[in-house]
């Protein structure tokens, strides 16, 4: 199952609205990336882990 990370579901101080979807390690690394160059995370394990904590399934869109 696809996953979805949604800063939108967070509050931040640059009102982040990004939204990242696919294989829950492609997301979780896009994620990762994403917090510590936008938002000034520091990459750790447990920045790792909290962001796996918040992916939701992705819900598959039908025409």
């Amino acid at each position: 199952m696809r996953k979805v990370a949604d800063c939108r579901q967070f509050p931040s101080d640059i009102n982040c609205t990004l939204t990242i979807s696919g294989e829950e390690d492609e997301v979780l690394r896009a994620a990762t990336e994403h917090a510590v160059s936008a938002h000034g995370h520091t990459d750790s394990p447990e920045l790792r882990e909290q962001l796996r904590g918040m992916l939701k399934d992705e819900v598959p869109q039908h025409a």
